[in-house]
């Protein structure tokens, strides 16, 4: 079942049918077993027409109220080489191949909620970096009991050449003005998602694809339980997290992004997350 974050309402929808929720966004989705108790809601609720449902989508929001946004990184073979190759010049190139055979995973704060933008609104890309791409990722949403819950799709924009420059330069290269999108919905599920879901990475410029590339989440290194269990080791989250688990589609290093790029992510059983590339104002 998919569940949407409107400007009006929540809308859930399960074998075809849609179902109003008016219910505050964080009490809905931060609770044990998500997925049987919206099983179990929906019977209380009346479907919603069509022609409704649609025009509550036209205002679509990313799905996310009062819950930080964390991500991983190096959790596939491809991230590690391109981290690797933007970093040798800096020295820290072994970083990555190091973090990749560790216990312990790479975490990092991404964005606080209002540096996050959802489905048809614009990403940016930083005016003192030349060197900018998008990164699809399977994204968790896990409650404040460590527990994941649902799965949407995330974009971690990122600025290559500053990350490039130092390591340690790395929030900025991934935190500023619009530099996350999520969504277009939650997916519940009642078991794990599969390890043969595909995530796609499009980008088209003035209409035309000048990038596209597939890989499937079997191809991660780490586990996604693996992943929400070191975020939850030291940190607590009242409202939930969600947690971007890593790329493995990757543009060539003779790619970046350019104002009015469009980017579109696809992930199996989620739906696809578009976003507009501009700079902030």
């Amino acid at each position: 079942m998919h569940l949407y974050k409107t400007l009006k309402a929540n809308i859930l929808v399960d074998d075809s049918k849609s179902y109003l929720i008016n219910e505050e966004w964080d009490v809905l989705i931060n609770r044990k077993n998500l997925f049987a108790h919206l099983s179990s809601f929906k019977k209380e609720l009346n479907e919603m027409a069509e022609a409704e449902f649609k025009k509550y989508l036209q205002d679509i929001l990313a799905p996310i109220s009062k819950q930080e946004v964390w991500a991983a990184g190096v959790t596939y073979i491809r991230s590690r080489d391109a981290r690797m190759e933007e970093s040798k010049n800096a020295g820290g190139g072994d970083f990555y191949q190091k973090v990749y055979e560790a216990e312990r995973p790479e975490l990092f704060f991404k964005a606080l909620p209002h540096r996050v933008v959802g489905h048809q609104q614009q990403v940016n890309i930083r005016k003192d970096s030349k060197w900018d791409v998008p990164e699809p990722e399977l994204t968790l949403f896990i409650n404040s009991f460590g527990e994941i819950q649902a799965y949407t799709i995330g974009n971690d924009m990122s600025s290559r050449s500053i990350e490039g420059e130092n390591p340690l330069y790395l929030p900025q290269a991934k935190s500023y003005e619009r530099s996350a999108a999520l969504g277009p919905c939650l997916l519940i599920l009642e078991n794990p998602i599969s390890k043969e879901t595909n995530i796609h990475l499009q980008i088209k410029r003035n209409n035309q694809e000048v990038f596209a590339g597939t890989i499937q989440l079997n191809r991660m290194k780490r586990e996604l339980t693996e992943l929400a269990g070191f975020l939850y080791r030291e940190c607590d989250f009242p409202s939930g997290c969600f947690l971007m688990t890593g790329t493995g589609v990757v543009p060539p290093d003779n790619f970046t992004l350019q104002v009015n790029d469009e980017v579109n992510i696809t992930i199996d059983g989620i739906g696809t997350l578009t976003n507009v590339v501009g700079v902030k104002q």
